[in-house]
């Protein structure tokens, strides 16, 4: 497979305003100076090599937003660079070809059948090959429902009985591409981040519901990440003194309350017969009372972990996400009341949305964190 070269401006100041125009541009050089505290002088001598090599590109021209006097915007070429993200369960491996600004260009999902190592990676080098289709790829990224601290080794993937793997020195080999591996919730978190809703805040706070319960955060426009990000501790954090017990013991907790899992596995112990969460959902809707209840105590406990997150972190905005974000959208009211018998009558109402959570979302998170891994360099 092609690997093309590096993104390597000359600089560490012309390399933050590469970056600047990659996250925020179009931008007029008015605009890029007054963000990165340059002047005209010191912008011209900064962007002519970037401009020469191809790095930036000059937009049509149009009015200054703040000045409206005519200007040329810089920007960088999208298409210039392209990444495979790859998002790896226990059943499938959904992949997709993304460009520089995490835009999806193609999706490619493969089934899973074997859990051993050697198989698995003969899986990802060949969903990378078939998303890339000819296209030259810079890197691939990797997320996955586990534990890798240092980004290249799984020190724990419960779904597919791994531990201790050292995924990316035995992707690289087999695809011939630089490889990173990320938690899966990190990795959607990047991408919200970069170039989603907590695009230009420096604050951003990411739940996910679904097999499990994942949490992600922004904090001064960098991504707050600590060594035991995938171990999914805020599954733990308590919600209900009366709900369900999850695997651990604990009652009452955010896996108990709001994973498919668990609300299936009652829906159909309340019912005699297999329930899945899209049929709960709806028979809820009609009024069957056992799936009303459980979805009723489940929005609820979904309000009040996006309280306890707006009260202890206060991010400008929060992002709902995963398998399950269903359950946001087919009960917001009590979603919503939840969250203000949590939070002070004086505290500013909270910024949530909720964003799809399917397969390819997923795998667009991992080809950003390839994006960053490329740009930054940081990993």
């Amino acid at each position: 497979m092609t690997i093309v070269e590096a993104w390597s401006p000359s600089s560490g100041s012309a390399h933050g305003v590469a970056l600047e125009v990659l996250l925020h541009g179009p931008l007029s050089r008015a605009e890029l100076a007054r963000r990165l505290g340059l002047s005209q002088a010191s912008l011209s001598r900064l962007t002519k090599p970037l401009l020469a090599s191809g790095l930036l590109v000059e937009s049509p021209t149009r009015p200054d937003p703040a000045t409206g006097r005519p200007a040329q915007p810089l920007d960088v070429v999208p298409t210039s660079h392209h990444f495979v993200g790859v998002k790896l369960t226990g059943e499938v491996a959904a992949a997709v070809l993304v460009d520089l600004r995490g835009t999806v260009l193609r999706v490619v999902e493969v089934p899973v059948h074997d859990h051993g190592v050697e198989q698995v990676v003969t899986v990802l080098a060949g969903v990378v090959a078939q998303v890339a289709a000819g296209t030259p790829v810079t890197g691939v990224g990797i997320g996955l429902g586990g534990h890798s601290p240092d980004h290249r080794e799984v020190t724990a993937a419960p779904f597919l009985d791994w531990s201790e793997v050292p995924l990316a020195d035995l992707v690289e080999p087999a695809t011939g591409l630089p490889t990173v591996v990320e938690n899966d919730v990190a990795a959607l978190t990047a991408a919200e981040h970069w170039f989603g809703e907590g695009r230009g805040r420096p604050s951003l706070a990411v739940i996910t519901i679904g097999a499990g319960v994942g949490y992600g955060l922004v904090q001064h426009d960098q991504q707050v990440v600590h060594r035991d990000m995938g171990i999914g501790l805020i599954g733990h954090h308590p919600l209900s003194a009366h709900g369900a017990v999850c695997a651990e013991g604990h009652r009452g907790c955010a896996t108990a309350m709001l994973t498919i899992p668990s609300l299936t596995g009652q829906a159909s112990l309340a019912l005699g017969r297999p329930v899945g969460y899209d049929e709960m959902l709806s028979l809820a809707h009609d009024g069957d009372a056992a799936c009303a209840r459980l979805v009723d105590d489940a929005a609820r406990a979904l309000g009040r972990l996006l309280a306890a997150v707006g009260n202890l972190t206060m991010p400008e905005r929060i992002v709902v996400t995963g398998e399950g974000v269903a359950l946001a959208d087919a009960a917001w009211a009590t979603v919503q009341a939840a969250i203000r018998a949590d939070r002070d009558p004086r505290a500013s109402a909270l910024d949530v949305v909720t964003r799809p959570g399917d397969s390819t979302q997923w795998a667009r998170g991992a080809g950003v964190v390839a994006i960053q891994d490329f740009v930054l360099r940081v990993r």
